[in-house]
């Protein structure tokens, strides 16, 4: 299974580009691979540049880990990742996603200097 970068699940989401959207649809039509890595960029896309709420960014991974032709790397850690998201209103995606995939490898506590994210279970705030 080949592999698809942020732009490409970008372009997949937005639509803003019917060229690109016809050539990224036939490329994950086979099948395609998302990282956590992807994953994270591109809701820091879809928030930063397209302004999309938090809501719609829980949405969108939800479409995501249930797209036909799109695997999700581990996506039990992104599923837990999205209950972190959606329950902790004020901590982004990707530091939910930091957590789950420390908490995966058994390297938790995350050491933090961040005070939202440190009120997370398995989180500790550095003073």
């Amino acid at each position: 299974m080949l592999a698809v970068d942020t732009n490409v699940l970008v372009r997949l989401i937005v639509r803003d580009d019917a060229d690109q959207v016809r050539s990224a649809e036939r490329f994950v039509g086979k099948g395609a691979w998302v990282s956590h890595l992807v994953l994270a960029e591109t809701l820091w896309v879809l928030d930063s540049v397209f302004n999309l709420s938090r809501d719609q960014l829980v949405v969108t991974v939800e479409m995501l880990l249930n797209h036909v032709d799109l695997t999700i790397q581990e996506p039990s850690v992104v599923v837990a990742a999205l209950e972190h998201f959606r329950s902790s209103r004020a901590v982004g995606f990707s530091d939910c996603l930091v957590l789950e995939i420390a908490r995966k490898a058994g390297h938790v506590p995350v050491a933090t200097f961040d005070r939202t994210f440190g009120k997370l279970p398995e989180v500790h705030r550095l003073i």
